[in-house]
């Protein structure tokens, strides 16, 4: 691109170390005031109090430059999305709505809004009221990922434990126009809201996450202003620079080839267990993870799209290199993935998929932590909880999802954190206060599971208690792991504890749940979740 007077435009390796630092700063700060836009304009406690959301920029070639620091399993998997809208001629002022884990989505519950950013010279946004739609040229994407209570399907809260093909698990939206040139398509939202329950905080949602990418567009205008073409120059040389960090990190690891295997406690169709198995291939400064060997694709929902499996690597090479290398697409310029088509982790449509990617992401992390634990045995956690415990309660009135923390993984240096997300989730905890405000449900205790951690030279962190008592008749669906198998204890540190599920009935009777279930409950019932500890690190001290 070269500016009116015919100059040629700045280039990568024209930005130094300074100008760097600020224009990375700056992008990473758009993506934040994204996230807290559509976290604040939000309805349900879903995103208002859990943020079971993220946020991302993405430039005009449909590479991450920055990210809020919100929920790993969305942002590794928001390249796909990007990708496939790139696919359908996207224009200014167009908004795209996609949630189809076979094209660009992860699971039918995360709708992804994809916005072509392309501000006018004085910053003002094509999608919003400011400038004509059609105007200017595109020089990236907004993105944003909300994990929405109720997307349809066969049971409330559209995660059900049964389901055998995609169409049993909600609305399947292939990237559409939702907003086209800077006009809300009408028959496309009411189609969308017109199979799920709650359609009014459904569009209540939406209207956030539009109104977070519209602030996207908003503040990339404001630095383009700011900066001219140097911004565009800068989204290259912080990929570059994420890019040779990264791999100044993966040659500090010695060259090999790692395996380790894992199992799912069963598909929601049966409890027989779904192995996975990873060969790590660490080669100079590349790293290639191959799922062969991992089984094929089941009846059940937990398969994952690639794109989930991907992001799962992703996540773990962030892990064991360094945290301060920004987050953006160099980081992963690295890394190759590759599972065999039809398998668990690259199923063909039609699929379910809804356990894949809260479930089975965790597995894959924990898989392929278990093979690098050779190759960096100072950066390997042991075993965490293994799973985000999904709880779904609903009917036709009111859809509560929430995932429960557990134990983290004690490191080599330090005990694991206790009743914490791990892995693939970063969400925080729906406050009882909030819970019972908003749901017909009432809290009987939620605290930490003593002594559930492994032992160790350091421990495992703790995993919680979470009793509900459901005061209507209502649909429960857990999604959950970690109940046969308890997470792996490291380097001669002890197991941690594997979780529970409990029911008691109204009459008192108490019933062991399975890892996966969905069941019709009455009034009064409470479901009890001891959630697992992780595991301990290192041979304990005898003195």
């Amino acid at each position: 691109m070269s500016g009116d007077d015919g100059a040629t435009a700045p280039a990568a390796h024209d930005i130094d170390a300074v100008e760097l630092e600020i224009l990375r700063n700056q992008l990473e700060s758009v993506a934040e005031e994204m996230g807290q836009v559509l976290i604040r304009g939000a309805y349900s406690p879903n995103i208002t109090e859990r943020q079971d959301c993220s946020t991302a920029l993405f430039d005009a070639d449909g590479r991450l430059i920055a990210q809020a620091e919100h929920i790993p399993v969305h942002l590794g998997a928001m390249p796909a999305a990007v990708d496939a809208v790139r696919e359908r001629d996207p224009r200014p002022g167009d908004v795209f709505a996609l949630n189809d884990p076979f094209t660009g989505g992860t699971h039918l519950p995360d709708v992804t809004l994809v916005s072509p950013m392309a501000p006018d010279s004085e910053g003002r946004s094509p999608s919003g009221n400011r400038a004509s739609p059609g105007d200017g040229e595109i020089v990236g994407y907004a993105v944003s990922r909300a994990h929405h209570a109720d997307v349809g399907g066969m049971s409330p809260g559209s995660m059900p434990s049964g389901a055998t093909d995609i169409q049993q698990e909600g609305v399947r939206i292939p990237p559409v126009r939702l907003v086209a040139a800077g006009e809300t398509n009408a028959d496309v939202e009411a189609l969308l809201l017109a199979n799920v329950r709650n359609p009014d905080e459904r569009r209540a949602d939406l209207r956030a996450q539009r109104a977070a990418n519209e602030r996207g567009e908003e503040r990339l205008g404001d630095l383009l202003d700011a900066h001219g073409d140097r911004l565009l120059a800068a989204f290259d040389a912080v990929i570059d620079y994420s890019r040779e960090r990264v791999r100044a990190e993966l040659r500090d690891l010695p060259d090999g080839t790692y395996t380790a295997s894992d199992v799912l406690e069963g598909d929601g169709q049966t409890d027989r267990d779904v192995p996975i198995e990873a060969t790590v291939t660490v080669d100079g400064a590349t790293v290639d993870v191959d799922f062969a060997g991992t089984a094929d694709q089941v009846p059940g929902n937990v398969n994952a799209p690639l794109s989930v499996a991907t992001s799962a690597v992703y996540y773990v090479i962030r892990c064991i290199t360094d945290p301060d290398v920004p987050p953006n697409q160099g980081c992963y310029d690295p890394v190759t993935v590759s599972a065999p088509e039809g398998s668990l982790l690259n199923p063909t449509p039609p699929a379910a998929v809804v356990g894949g990617n809260v479930e089975t992401s965790q597995r894959v992390t924990d898989v392929v932590f278990a093979a690098l634990a050779e190759a960096a045995p100072d950066r390997v956690p042991a075993g965490g909880q293994g799973t985000m415990n999904n709880t779904v309660v609903g009917n036709a009135d009111f859809q509560y999802y929430e995932t429960v923390g557990g134990g983290a993984g004690a490191n080599p240096d330090s005990d694991g954190l206790s009743g914490v997300q791990v892995g693939m989730t970063n969400t925080l905890n729906t406050p009882v206060e909030a819970l019972e405000a908003e749901y017909p449900l009432r809290v009987e205790s939620y605290g930490l599971r003593q002594d559930s951690g492994g032992a160790g030279r350091y421990h495992g962190g703790d995993g919680l208690v979470r009793e509900l008592t459901v005061l209507t008749d209502a649909t429960v669906s857990l999604l959950t792991e970690r109940r046969r198998h308890a997470p792996r204890g490291l380097a001669g540190g002890a197991d941690g504890q594997s979780g529970r599920n409990l029911l008691v009935t109204p009459d008192g009777e108490r019933v062991e749940l399975p890892a996966k279930t969905t069941r019709e409950v009455a009034a009064g019932t409470t479901l009890r979740i001891e959630t697992p500890g992780g595991g301990g690190h290192g041979t304990p001290d005898t003195e």
